[in-house]
């Protein structure tokens, strides 16, 4: 019995481990797998504080504005101990058959993150972001406690400043080589990955990457009709068309006649602007622009037509009107 209980314990030994073993942690990964499980963990990120500010949407605007820092950070450690405490993996990086191996272990298999690990990842993601969008509110707190003078916090919120600054400086550059060593390498993509001794390993054997290229089509037509309307669109000359197409469908004796009818009324609003015409001016039909109207459309346009009737601009010419007085 004692050997049956020893081989049972054994296999289920055995079995636990066994999606462990399969998967050679030194097989490597490749580089487009590895950013795209950071953008998927970015966009599940800010995916989760739409959600979560959405929920005050009826409150009083900028409530969350104060605490908007500490409850990102908030936030992201959620996801973080739902997430990679648990599994050893982001969501990103399960959505993508990966999961953090262990480099500072000894043994050739897969090894699990350590809890010690996790935290560093947590705190190096997490922490600087909150430090640098905290950095002005800190500053003003140190400057302003203790009982300093006001040259002295000026020199104290002065030097911190600066020393910020080159931490700042020196952990964007740190995170450009460690980027380019990325590039060259295929390992660590982020510094904190680099400094923990995690780095991305494949979750199960002969994991192909899928592309679904019915989606990558539908991406690049979209993205090229768009393009295609941004080059089309300023070029199309829409009074032009409008004029075209009212004087095609009504006709130019009824837009005549309609403009006969209208008498006087034309006289008293400019074409373009729809105001009391400002300096009237005319293009050679019975129409009356505002002079700055015309003028700045005749500039831009050198094939303007006018947009109430269709006709041909021509020359901007003054409006000559003849004023009879009638005594009392």
């Amino acid at each position: 019995m004692a050997g049956l209980e020893s081989e049972d314990h054994q296999k289920r030994t055995s079995g636990s481990s066994g999606p462990e073993t399969d998967v050679d942690p030194q097989t490597p990964v490749l580089r487009i797998s590895q950013l795209d499980a950071l953008e998927l963990d970015s966009a599940l990120e800010q995916l989760v504080w739409t959600q979560f500010s959405q929920c005050f949407h009826n409150c009083r605007p900028g409530l969350l504005t104060p605490l908007e820092p500490e409850l990102r950070a908030l936030l992201h450690l959620l996801l973080w101990r739902f997430t990679l405490y648990s599994s050893s993996a982001s969501v990103g990086q399960s959505l993508l058959s990966l999961r953090y191996h262990n480099i500072l272990s000894s043994s050739g298999r897969y090894r699990p993150l350590s809890r010690r690990q996790k935290l560093g990842l947590a705190l190096l993601t997490a922490g600087p972001r909150w430090l640098q969008e905290r950095s002005h509110s800190l500053l003003l707190c140190l400057s302003s406690g203790g009982s300093v003078s006001e040259i002295d916090g000026g020199l104290l919120q002065q030097g911190l400043r600066n020393c910020l600054t080159l931490v700042s400086s020196i952990t964007q550059l740190a995170n450009l080589i460690n980027f380019l060593v990325f590039l060259r390498k295929g390992r660590h993509p982020v510094l904190a990955e680099r400094i923990v001794g995690a780095r991305a390993a494949f979750s199960e054997p002969n994991v192909v990457r899928d592309v679904t290229y019915q989606y990558m089509n539908r991406e690049l037509l979209w993205h090229g009709f768009a393009e295609f309307l941004i080059f089309l669109l300023p070029l199309i000359n829409t009074r032009k068309l409008k004029a075209t197409m009212f004087s095609s469908f009504l006709g130019g004796e009824s837009a005549d006649r309609a403009g006969a009818t209208e008498g006087q009324g034309v006289w008293k609003e400019c074409g373009l602007c729809g105001e009391w015409p400002t300096m009237p001016h005319t293009v050679g039909c019975q129409h009356v622009f505002c002079y700055y109207c015309i003028k700045s459309h005749s500039i831009g346009d050198a094939y303007l037509t006018c947009p109430k009737c269709g006709a041909e601009a021509g020359q901007p010419e003054p409006v000559k009107m003849e004023v009879e007085m009638i005594g009392m």
